[in-house]
């Protein structure tokens, strides 16, 4: 068996690449000795299907197995071996820190938002990672209130997360949860915010949120799996009780469901959700009767969706139920069942209703079409409607909450590839915008300078698929410029549009950024999503690689400049498309990527497999099966030429085990046939998101545009 080598050897070996003025240059990497995964062969059977895997025992860390040492001896290896590599642009790195990290405003405040009589507001000072969580009584020239200083509970922890700041009704206390590890496994705390005092109350392995009756002393909260992560259960504590104590109000017995609680916007009824990914049932309580049992509202049913908010009079309903793309519908308080449901709003094909936020006189109801996102006010006084207008061809606009439910006032935000995250207070009466505050982006930001397109790729079965550009004005399109490409589409999470201050060191730097599109997602309606999921996956990796060459042929970019780059589900995009098409790519940013789908989904002890059954299909079922392993990006690694890679993820991941890419990697190493670089970094201390400072993680950015500029011949 081979062990794993340490890396030792150090030369040099010259290669070409381009600049960004297209000039061939010569860069020198360094050349070590590459980590050695060691091969111990674990069989898969499998509806007759017989697959070697060598190197499951990677999975040991996770296990708690015999080989937890050797997991952790190879990814150091690996860390140490991207770190001899990348050793020449440590300089460049920091310059790129400090670069990235002087556009953030560190003195600075959130606008602040009105709740039950305070204002709530987060605010950051110069030099520190984290931020201060403060109110003010009334007005805003209250003295202010410091409920919360992270920024000395974070002290001497590599990672910290606080979750779910939520007060009582008499705004005396509040509870919140605080993760330490990166597991997403909050301790859930109570503090007195008279005294100061945090209560005894612990309650570990919680979802890090809660919810309070109104009685100002009971809480529901969400008891997670300590193993698969799971949300399991939802819980009643009474302050001053034992947490062993707490009473089970709902468990959820099928583990396909993500479970959680809510109180509505009036505050009368607290809501617990039971999710799936093509269902949901919804239990109520008053919210003034704690010790009540919690009613169905409607029972769930295959393949129905729906979504809940509660008026003085009525309920409010988004359904899928014989409606694509969702309509709304209203029942009687005393009536929720569905028998009783009348339609208000009517299913439209070109129009996906994703949501609405009610108010006592208003509702606004969140849409997308054309593959942008609207915002429609309804009056509930009048007939009056009307859309809020939004000029750039792509952009985000979504409803930022309001927690007020007798306001007139819609916050939202809004951004573009050119704008800045702009808040905005808007009166649903008057039609009157304010902008309450616009990112400020330090060391001198000119939109003017900087052009945003939305184009259309054409896919292999015709569909047009969009994607969303931004580069610095003056650009040639004439293939020479080095383009970075993302994508993720999967769970029907949209991708839209957005400002990012770091991307201007892309686009300084004459890179192209483009966002696909692609179908997985909900861009352009529910169906972008079926379309991109469980048998019909493919098409999310087919759409990408057509983006790819779409700005090829349009000339944004050429063969030897494009890169990619995805995240968790994203990771597993990435993976597919190396295999698909590996030489569209001259180098590829795999972050934390879910890669390993056949063997993650067959256990049922990896944190949240089983919520995910109904995206990516059961492989106990042999057509999910072999649809699966046909694009899982770990099973169809070949003996082929690969693109220059980057692949990141962390130790104490929650959402994606840190043995999928380390798996990957090493089977990588060990079949590729190019002498491309191939890199794997593991944060130690991290997870899922990476760290959790609001600095720290700009040296992970750093890291990879400087991979990026290194394969362009980019030296600052």
């Amino acid at each position: 068996m081979k062990k794993i080598l340490p890396v030792v050897l150090l030369i040099t070996t010259a290669f070409s690449c381009t600049n960004k003025d297209n000039k061939m240059e010569t860069y020198k990497w360094p050349v070590a000795t590459q980590p050695v995964a060691e091969i111990k062969p674990t069989t898969r059977i499998l509806h007759g299907d017989t697959v070697a895997d060598n190197y499951y025992w990677m999975i040991d860390y996770f296990k708690k197995g015999p080989d937890s040492t050797k997991v952790v001896e190879y990814l150091t290896a690996e860390n140490k071996y991207l770190d001899t590599m990348m050793n020449g642009s440590k300089a460049f790195r920091e310059d790129l820190f400090k670069e990235l990290k002087g556009r953030v405003k560190e003195k600075d405040e959130s606008v602040p938002v009105l709740d039950n009589g305070y204002y709530y507001y987060k605010k950051t000072e110069d030099g520190k990672q984290y931020y201060k969580y403060c109110r003010k009584k009334g007005s805003l020239d209250a003295p202010e209130e410091v409920l919360m200083d992270v920024d000395e509970m974070a002290k001497n922890h590599p990672y910290y997360s606080v979750s779910g700041f939520s007060v009582s009704p008499d705004n005396k206390m509040m509870a919140y949860g605080v993760d330490e590890v990166s597991r997403r496994q909050y301790v859930l705390h109570v503090k007195n915010l008279e005294t100061g005092e945090i209560y005894n109350d612990a309650v570990a392995n919680t979802e890090g949120y809660a919810v309070w009756a109104s009685d100002n002393k009971t809480i529901f909260y969400t008891s997670k799996n300590a193993v698969t992560l799971l949300s399991e259960k939802i819980k009643r504590h009474v302050l001053g009780a034992a947490a062993s104590s707490d009473a089970v109000v709902y468990e959820e017995k099928d583990k396909s469901n993500y479970i959680g609680v809510a109180k509505v916007k009036s505050g009368k009824y607290i809501f617990v959700y039971s999710s799936a990914t093509m269902s949901d049932e919804i239990r109520m309580i008053p919210a003034d009767q704690p010790q009540a049992t919690f009613q169905v509202f409607t029972p769930r049913v295959k393949d129905m969706k729906y979504d809940v908010v509660a008026l003085d009079d009525k309920f409010l309903i988004v359904t899928n139920w014989d409606a694509q793309n969702f309509r709304m519908m209203e029942t009687p308080l005393d009536k929720p069942g569905r028998e009783n449901w009348k339609e208000v709003i009517p299913n439209r094909k070109d129009v996906l209703l994703s949501g609405v936020d009610e108010y006592k006189g208003f509702i606004v109801l969140s849409e997308r079409k054309n593959g942008l996102s609207q915002l429609r006010i309804k009056s509930l006084k009048s007939a009056d409607e009307h859309y809020l207008d939004f000029a750039e061809p792509t952009y985000t606009a979504r409803n930022n909450g309001n927690p007020e439910y007798n306001s007139k006032i819609l916050r939202y935000v809004y951004t573009s590839m050119t704008t800045p995250n702009s808040v905005y207070d808007y009166n649903m009466e008057t039609k009157e915008k304010t902008l309450m505050k616009e990112q400020e982006v330090l060391g001198g930001y000119n939109k003017e300078d900087y052009v945003t397109e939305r184009v259309y790729a054409t896919a292999k079965d015709g569909t047009k698929v969009p994607i969303s550009l931004v580069y610095k004005k003056g650009l040639k399109k004439d293939g020479s410029a080095p383009l970075l490409l993302y994508g993720y589409g999967s769970y029907g999470a949209t991708m839209d549009a957005g400002f990012s201050s770091n991307n201007l060191s892309l686009l300084n730097r004459g890179f192209v950024y483009a966002l696909a599109h692609i179908r997985g997602g909900q861009e352009m309606g529910r169906y972008w999503y079926e379309d991109g999921k469980l048998m019909k996956k493919m098409n999310t990796f087919t759409d990408f690689i057509d983006c790819g060459n779409f700005l090829i042929s349009e000339k944004f970019t050429s063969k030897g400049h494009l890169y990619a780059q995805g995240g968790s589900a994203g990771g597993l995009l990435m993976g597919a498309v190396i295999n698909l098409a590996p030489d569209l790519w001259n180098g590829i940013i795999a972050q934390v990527p879910f890669v390993d789908v056949v063997n993650t989904m067959l256990d049922e002890s990896i944190p949240l497999t089983t919520n995910e059954f109904d995206e990516w299909g059961n492989p106990k079922n042999k057509d999910a099966y072999t649809y699966m392993k046909s694009y899982s990006p770990y099973e169809n690694i070949t003996k082929k030429a690969y693109p220059n890679m980057l692949v990141t993820t962390g130790l104490h991941d929650s959402q994606v085990q840190y043995f999928e890419p380390a798996k990957w990697v090493a089977k990588l190493r060990a079949t590729k046939t190019d002498k491309n670089i191939l890199l794997l970094k593991t944060d130690m201390d991290f997870g899922h998101g990476g760290a959790s400072g609001r600095f720290d993680y700009l040296k992970d950015i750093a890291l990879n545009y400087a991979f990026l500029f290194t394969l362009e011949g980019i030296y600052k």
